[in-house]
Parts: C-alpha cells; sequence; structure tokens
C-alpha cells in the first residue's frame, strides 16, 4: 500500500500538485485521470521516486520512501513512461539483461505476453514501429511482476486489436496483489479494466473512488429525453448518454469519459457527492 499525505510538487513558480492525499491499496488497476498539465505523469514520477516531494509524503509498505531510491524499493517497482527507448539489441536479449535487476522477473512471461500483443521476441527494439517497440516495454513491465507497476499512458500509439491484447495482458499477467497506477487519456481503451478511477484536476484531486461507488451515486442513462438534474449530457445516435445524482439506487454502466466530462464541469457537486 502507498499512502500520499498533502503531496505537493512545482516547477518554479507552476505549482502542479498541491495538498494532494491519496491511499492506494494492493490488488487494484488504478485509473489515472485528468486534463494535460494538472500533473499525472509528475505524480508517477513521484511515486516511483524519480522525484522528490518538495512538501508532504509518500510512503509505501509501512516505510519505504520512493525518493530515497533504495534497492529494496527498486526492486518491487516498474515505471513505464510514455516515451520508450530503442535499444540495439533483440527484444529477447534485451529483456533478459534488464530483467535480472527484478528477482521475480519472468522471461517465459515475457514470451507470453509479446505472443499476446503479437511482437517478435527476437526482433531489434531499433528497427521495431513505434507500436511494436511500445508493446514489448510493455510485456517486459508486466513480466518484471513487482508489487507496484506505474504506467503513463500505455495505449498510445498502439492499434485496435493491440489495445485489446494490452486489456487481456493485464487482466491475465498482473499479480492479483499487486497495485497497477495507469495514467492515461484513452478512457474507452481501458474502460473495462481500471477500477478505483482517480480524476486529477489542478492542485487536487477531484474523485477517487471505486467503479461501485460511483454508480452508487451517479446514474448513467442512455435514453432519449433529457433528465432535469443532468450534469452532463452528450447526443448519440437516437438518444442521449447523460449523467445525473443517482438519487433512487438504480444500476447502470459507468461510462468513464462521461463521467470525465460531467465531473470536470460540476467540481463542486461532485467533491459534495463522494465526500459523504
Amino acid at each position: 500500500m502507498i499512502k500520499i499525505d498533502n503531496l505537493a510538487f512545482s516547477y518554479g513558480k507552476n505549482q502542479v500538485l498541491d495538498n494532494i492525499s491519496l491511499t492506494l491499496e494492493e490488488g487494484r488497476i488504478y485509473g489515472l485521470l485528468g486534463e494535460n498539465g494538472v500533473g499525472k505523469t509528475t505524480l508517477l514520477t513521484l511515486l516511483c521516486g524519480l522525484k522528490k516531494p518538495q512538501s508532504g509524503t509518500i510512503v509505501a509498505d509501512g516505510g519505504e520512501i520512493p525518493s530515497r531510491r533504495s534497492p529494496s524499493w527498486l526492486e518491487k517497482i516498474v515505471y513505464l513512461p510514455d516515451d520508450v527507448a530503442a535499444y540495439n539489441d533483440k527484444a529477447c536479449l534485451w529483456a533478459k539483461n534488464c530483467g535480472k535487476f527484478y528477482p521475480d522477473f519472468s522471461m517465459d512471461k515475457f514470451a507470453a505476453v509479446m505472443a499476446e500483443l503479437e511482437t517478435d521476441v527476437d526482433k531489434k527494439l531499433s528497427v521495431m514501429s513505434a507500436g511494436q517497440l511500445k508493446k514489448t516495454h510493455i510485456a517486459f513491465s508486466i513480466a518484471c511482476n513487482t508489487r507496484y507497476l506505474f504506467m503513463d499512458e500505455p495505449t498510445n500509439g498502439l492499434d485496435i486489436p493491440s489495445k485489446a491484447g494490452f486489456r487481456s495482458a493485464i487482466l491475465k499477467y498482473t499479480d492479483e496483489q499487486a497495485t497497477v497506477v495507469i495514467s492515461t487519456h484513452q478512457v474507452r481503451d481501458l474502460e473495462n479494466i481500471i477500477d478505483p478511477i482517480v480524476i486529477l484536476e489542478k492542485q487536487d484531486v477531484l474523485l477517487n473512488a471505486s467503479v461501485e461507488e460511483i454508480s452508487s451515486k451517479l446514474f448513467f442513462d442512455y435514453g432519449t429525453e433529457l433528465h432535469p438534474e443532468s450534469l452532463y449530457s452528450e447526443q448519440l445516435p437516437g438518444g442521449f448518454i447523460q449523467v445525473y445524482p443517482n438519487v433512487g439506487g438504480k444500476e447502470s454502466k459507468v461510462n468513464i469519459e462521461a463521467l470525465f466530462n460531467a465531473a470536470h464541469r460540476n467540481r463542486d457537486v461532485i467533491k459534495s457527492l463522494f465526500s459523504k
């Protein structure tokens, strides 16, 4: 578990995160959402220790401080950035050599995920397409079998079949006790696997809730008539998708894109609903 308390970070005079508090529990796949510039990538780099909080704390497993970059912490984490490097090695050799830094790395799992993503383990990273390169790094990240996996826009550059393969690989090959945090703008790519959902806004956490909690407090209506208390609506062929408070306890399927737009346009209402 990772506990974040009153975390703040700025780039010069640009305050990106301010007084952020979150708890990231084991066995969850967190979706980290937010507009450009709200600090999603900054938060991921703080979590893995590449940056140090300017105030506040991040504590993992009861005592690990990520910014200290201790060997015991580094062997527990993998951070997959949006931009990945193309090394002049075959994928299998690169993974084997890098995997030595991770006690639970599995070459068999690497090969299995590469197969799931339809990528050649014997191909050099330096001659791969951008999508193939991204899939190779995804496969390695999963094969490290770490307790924490932080991924920044992992589906960027993937085609439609590869996005399906990514979802399958995350569900099939990540440990049930692992904590996975995925920052994304491509919410439709990950809609069926992320839970809980964290929405960052400028310097604050707008929402941190499970899909079950979201569906208990908000109703996602696919109908033909606009609801008078609609927080967000968007016209679709034959009707609307709209979001409004779930006062009757009805069940509905959470639409993450509509959720994000509803939260973005109704910050105070959303904070009030989910603070109860």
